[in-house]
């Protein structure tokens, strides 16, 4: 019986050296990254053994959108710690910490350098 429906996560970038700046930012993180064949690749925390993992990818299959699929990243504790840092980083706010229910916790939305409207959620 499967845990999650996602095991992976790609972000697609255009500017990979800004996007890294930015989610590096965002998390407080430095991003590892390497090369997939063509594809430059920058990953996000995760644990290879449990969890969800995910990269933002630069190559000719990666083209950003904001009408593509919904992403939502884990904010944490709160997710304003992380969406409060987005604009400094260069993104921009669309929907700010949002509550859902107070058994689903809250949701906020922005975009990134890349033009990718991605949502991060958090309980608190």
């Amino acid at each position: 019986m499967m845990t999650n429906a996602i095991n992976w996560f790609e972000i697609p970038v255009t500017d990979f050296d800004r996007a890294k700046r930015f989610y590096n930012a965002l998390y407080d993180y430095e991003m590892p990254e390497m090369f997939m064949g063509p594809t430059r690749m920058g990953f996000f925390p995760y644990s290879q053994s449990e969890g969800v993992g995910g990269a933002i990818c630069q190559g000719d299959d990666h083209h950003p959108t904001d009408k593509g699929a919904k992403i939502y990243l884990n904010g944490g504790e709160d997710l304003n710690l992380m969406l409060n840092r987005v604009e400094a980083a260069g993104g921009k706010v669309v929907l700010p910490k949002t509550l859902i229910t107070e058994e689903l916790g809250y949701f906020g939305v922005f975009s990134d350098t890349e033009g990718n409207q991605i949502s991060i959620h958090s309980m608190h």
